[in-house]
């Protein structure tokens, strides 16, 4: 698949997407986010099914993290309670206001702005971690591209995605665009997980971990 192009629907069309879903206010959003199981992670059960699986994901040593449309940081919290060095970034003041609050005496670092040109200033990244953010974006290809760019040599890109309805990014069109940009790709299927959603589910759910390579030597 050319990375120029990735359709946010399983029919390929845009206006599929545009028409099954209105523009979310993230902002009004906020105030009933964590009410969701997979968002607040509020039941221990939830909580745990994640921490497992970003335990699995995430690098053994500990690192520099970004989280991409962080929401109100429930995965930056997970993070930042294994040791990484969390900056989260979110378009929403009110979704950074409660993230701020969630990470409060963590070290990490909470930032208003885009998540596909995220404000950290040509820094790099051991982890760049995106979860449900993919699909919302304009240039879903041209985020991928920026991201790994962010990238040190050994770090790893990981999304969590999927196809609700209408809307969504297939994993197969996530992974295909993600080979041009070179490193080993990782997929891992989590719907068959219900303890991840509070819930079964029989939707397409997903994570991708794609790992850069190693800087050449000589």
């Amino acid at each position: 698949m050319n990375i120029d192009r990735i359709d946010a629907t399983p029919a390929g069309g845009a206006n599929d997407a545009n028409d099954a879903c209105d523009p979310i206010d993230w902002d009004q959003a906020a105030d009933t986010f964590d009410e969701a199981p997979d968002h607040g992670l509020r039941d221990p059960a939830v909580r745990a099914a994640w921490a497992e699986r970003l335990a699995a994901w995430l690098p053994e040593s500990t690192g520099d993290l970004l989280d991409l449309g962080c929401g109100t940081g429930s995965l930056s919290l997970l993070a930042a309670g294994r040791g990484h060095r969390v900056t989260a970034v979110d378009l929403s003041p009110r979704m950074v206001e409660r993230a701020r609050a969630k990470l409060a005496g963590t070290g990490a670092e909470v930032l208003t702005g885009d998540a596909a040109r995220p404000p950290v200033h040509g820094r790099s990244f051991d982890v760049v971690l995106a979860r449900h953010v993919v699909w919302a974006l304009p240039d879903p290809a041209g985020a991928l591209r920026h991201w790994w760019s962010m990238l040190r040599p050994g770090g790893r890109l990981i999304l969590v995605e999927g196809v609700w309805g209408s809307v969504g990014i297939p994993a197969g069109r996530l992974t295909d665009a993600l080979a041009p940009l070179g490193g080993q790709v990782r997929y891992e299927r989590l719907s068959g997980d219900a303890r991840l959603w509070g819930r079964e589910v029989d939707d397409e759910r997903y994570a991708v971990i794609a790992v850069a390579g190693e800087a050449e030597v000589g």
